[in-house]
């Protein structure tokens, strides 16, 4: 077991790995990309990387204060599933209703791998190529589709 020190220390070095690993790393833009805060261009909606130990995983979590607008954009994602499941390339979770331990709801999609572990050094290459192949394939189907989502929550 770790100490919370050495957690910190070994997430520092896990995610600064990463960020070498994206550095070259360009957007289907063509353009630069800071690819830990992936700019989604929507409020109360992030793509996220989780990699704890529990779980791998690249989310893109929908976290609007109004269910009515969450609902709305969650029905567009529905109808633009099929796309988005072509571009992933990777098993999709599809979760509308996630509970927050202070009681919130937000609604997820979900890429994950279960066998490779953050504690295992020899996974860290593994878990890098896992966040770069679901984080190009998500940006080459957000860049195609995001006005569709902005303009339902202006």
């Amino acid at each position: 077991m770790l100490s919370k020190e050495e957690r910190k220390l070994r997430n520092e070095a896990f995610w600064d790995g990463f960020k070498l690993s994206m550095k070259k790393k360009m957007s289907s833009t063509g353009r630069r990309v800071n690819w830990t805060n992936y700019p989604t261009d929507i409020k109360n909606c992030y793509l996220r990387m989780i990699c704890d130990g529990k779980i791998t995983a690249v989310c893109f979590d929908l976290q609007f204060k109004d269910d009515g607008v969450r609902s709305i954009v969650w029905e567009q994602l529905e109808e633009l599933k099929k796309v988005m499941e072509d571009h992933m390339k990777h098993p999709t979770l599809w979760k509308y209703n996630v509970d927050e331990p202070d009681g919130k709801n937000f609604s997820r999609i979900q890429w994950d791998i279960s066998e490779l572990n953050f504690y295992q050094d020899n996974d860290w290459p593994l878990i890098y190529a896992f966040f770069n192949s679901r984080l190009t394939e998500f940006d080459m189907f957000y860049q195609e589709f995001k006005d569709i989502l902005i303009n339902l929550v202006e």
